[in-house]
């Protein structure tokens, strides 16, 4: 832990707020390394890297920020300072106060402790790729990385671009000299030489396709990090208005770009190579030859360039349609328990043979028009290919020049090395239009507004549970009405308030603001008496503890779901969590226990314990706000029973917000707050509300008289909470 300390206060120095909670170990690692505390920090903006150092290089480090020395101890030093003179270097415990002075070591005392080990950490001045537009130059950027694999494989190719001249030139010899004047001597020369060059050819090129096949798979591995990192950093907002098979199917355009810049392009780009080389001996050979290849190559570049327009857009429409039809089939698989349930086959197979004829349309159209125009190019590739060979052999049989048998075999080996790149350079430009389609659909949702900053800056102050509304108002995007106008009230810290209200009210819109899943209200909210805007968000979060009427569960152990990945984490806090919710009963009795496998869709557990196990995941990191909407709703009478007769030990020592309309379980709550058309109409207890708030007094009368006595007493939290959507 020392050695997370130590990074936090090397960051912190550079301006960066980081939490301990954050970190998560490699699997079997006791203490941090230095590669994962530097994988860590770069994940939180800095730019950190782990490096050994021999004490006379880390004495002449005078004045530098401070770098964190890895002890062998599994502790660590913050070096502040180097003193080559006097030949100590200055430490600082990183678990003392920034300004206790530093202690000067020598390098006998610090060769005791010091591992070699060192981090060196400083902030990211540039825009980093995390947060960078998803555009042509990011994915640039992201190919230079690699500019000394790429070096390389340039290097490679040009080699072989010059071993490509040489089998032509042996063949001329062969068709000029061995055939034409029977020389076995030559014949055993030229195939020994021949045979040398193959080999290293051979061995070259395997070179090649081994470092283009590492840059691919390092770079599909980094864009595959950074978009699903990006991914997770768009407000929650942004999901709730788009459809999840559009998201999955535009982020995944990013993956054809991949491939057609590790591919096709890279491809090309290593083949003009072999047109820079070549090229000089094809006017060597034959000038006007040379001029007919570049001019059949250069009229293809003009059919593909005129139909890039037209195609583009065609392929533009066909992606789109394929989203489409994916999005019905997410939302189809989704939702087929729904769709089994009320035979929705037959309608659901209807709009996917919409959905699929619309695709197979804009594919034939688009086909089609790519079949046009390498209609209209094939003369000229076959001109290429043919033609050339004809003009080559008039020119030889009407003696214009002084080319022969062998130079012309020798000039067509070389000309279909020249022509392929040019045509391939050529067809980039079709190839071109669906890659620009893509990334404009990847940006569509990759380059929305991020929650990183907020996520990754910000205060991080003790929580206590005290929560003040001013005059706060808010309306949902495209909304004409507020969701919440003015609303005002105070809560002190280890109170339960119960927010209550007809549909449409403002009441889960309040307990979104806590969550900070909304940011762009006006007014103050404020938590401990700090600016809600102004917490870090993670840090936020992960001091709230919130249980929904519908929960998610993942698929895994039910300890791996109570967790939810959170490092730290022991067996008994787990099971403390679980008999808190009620869940120890139901988990002693499965098959596995803790380890018991919940499958996708937890369809191997009942609502009600899926319920319970939501409580238990909310519950493990003792939240000292813990939000509460319709968290019983799904439970049967006996577990709902359980969780009750743990209430009061679930809200001792914590702020409890429980949105319910069944006021039954509401009358025990310190303060209850009456919610209308996005108004606090009145905030008190509930004898108090009966007598003097109508809309409550009516709300309670028109109740009681269809709910039995027997849960007119019932605790607050009974509800866990019951609540409607905003």
């Amino acid at each position: 832990m020392i050695r997370l300390y130590a990074a936090i206060a090397a960051a912190r120095f550079h301006g960066l707020s980081m939490d301990v909670r954050d970190f998560i170990a490699e699997p079997g690692e006791v203490t941090p390394s230095p590669a994962s505390l530097a994988r860590w920090l770069n994940e939180h903006g800095a730019v950190a890297r782990g490096m050994r150092l021999r004490w006379r290089d880390l004495v002449r480090l005078r004045s530098v920020p401070p770098m964190v020395l890895m002890f062998r101890d599994g502790s660590a030093g913050l070096m502040v300072a180097g003193d080559p003179d006097r030949g100590v270097v200055w430490l600082r415990d990183p678990l003392g106060d920034e300004g206790t002075p530093p202690v000067p070591l020598d390098e006998l005392r610090l060769a005791q402790v010091w591992t070699g080990d060192v981090l060196l950490v400083k902030r990211r001045r540039d825009q980093s790729e995390a947060d960078a537009p998803i555009d042509a130059a990011w994915l640039g950027r992201m190919v230079l990385r690699e500019k000394r694999m790429m070096r390389d494989i340039l290097l490679a190719s040009m080699v072989l671009s010059v071993l490509a001249i040489f089998p032509p030139l042996i063949v001329m010899q062969v068709i000029d000299k061995v055939v034409s004047y029977h020389s076995f001597a030559t014949l055993i020369s030229v195939s020994a030489i021949l045979g040398v060059m193959s080999f290293y050819e051979i061995l070259l090129t395997y070179a090649r396709r081994e470092l283009a096949l590492v840059v691919t798979t390092r770079l599909d591995t980094r864009i595959s990090l950074l978009v699903f990192d990006r991914l997770l950093s768009l407000p929650l907002e942004f999901f709730e208005r788009e459809q999840a098979g559009q998201v999955i199917g535009r982020v995944s355009a990013i993956y054809r770009v991949r491939d057609f810049m590790t591919g096709k392009l890279m491809n090309t780009v290593l083949d003009l190579f072999t047109l820079v080389v070549v090229l000089p001996f094809l006017f060597y050979f034959s000038p006007p030859m040379a001029w007919m290849t570049i001019g059949a190559a250069g009229m293809i570049g003009l059919v593909v360039f005129g139909f890039m327009r037209p195609v583009g857009q065609l392929v533009g429409r066909k992606m789109a349609a394929d989203m489409g039809r994916g999005a019905v089939l997410y939302e189809t698989v989704a939702g087929i328990r729904t769709v089994k349930t009320l035979a929705l086959e037959q309608t659901r197979r209807q709009l996917w043979d919409e959905r699929s004829a619309e695709a197979a349309l804009w594919g034939l159209a688009a086909g089609r028009m790519g079949n046009m125009a390498a209609t209209v190019a094939q003369p000229f590739e076959l001109f290429i290919s043919r033609g050339v060979l004809l003009v080559g052999a008039w020119l030889i049989l009407t003696h214009r020049g002084d080319m022969g048998a062998g130079a012309l075999m020798a000039f067509m080996m070389l000309g279909g090395r020249v022509a392929s790149p040019l045509v391939g350079l050529a067809r980039l430009l079709d190839d071109f239009s669906e890659v620009r389609t893509a990334l404009a659909e990847a940006g569509h949702v990759l380059n929305q507004p991020t929650e990183r900053q907020a996520l990754t800056t910000g205060l991080r102050p003790v929580i206590r549970g005290a929560l003040s509304f001013q005059e706060v108002y808010f309306s949902y995007p495209g909304a004409t009405t507020r969701a919440l106008s003015g609303v005002s009230f105070d809560i002190p810290a280890g109170s339960t308030l119960g927010l209550v209200g007809r549909s449409g009210s403002g009441k889960s819109t309040i307990t979104r603001l806590l969550q900070g899943v909304s940011r762009s209200y006006t007014g103050y909210l404020r938590l401990d008496g700090v600016d809600l805007r102004e917490i870090n968000l993670t840090h936020l979060r992960r001091s709230l503890g919130v249980v929904l009427q519908d929960n998610f569960l993942f698929r895994g152990t039910v300890r791996d779901n109570i967790t939810a990945g959170r490092p730290g984490l022991t067996l008994d806090d787990v099971i403390r969590a679980a008999r808190l919710a009620g869940a120890e009963e139901f988990i002693e009795r499965m098959p596995a226990g803790y380890e018991t496998w919940i499958e996708e869709g937890s369809t191997n557990i009942s609502g009600g314990q899926r319920q319970r196990l939501a409580i238990a995941r909310a519950l493990i990191c003792d939240p000292k706000l813990l939000i509460l909407d319709e968290a019983t709703s799904a439970l049967d009478p006996e577990s709902e029973a359980v969780v009750n007769a743990n209430l009061q030990r679930i809200a001792r020592g914590r702020t409890m917000v429980i949105v319910s309309h069944r006021l039954s379980s509401l009358v025990d709550c310190d303060r209850i707050c009456v919610m209308d058309r996005g108004q606090v109409v009145d905030i008190a207890p509930h004898a108090v509300l009966l007598e003097r708030c109508a809309i409550y007094r009516a709300l309670w009368l028109q109740q009681n008289r269809h709910e039995s006595g027997a849960h007119a007493h019932a605790h607050p939290a009974a509800m866990l909470a019951e609540g409607d959507a905003p």
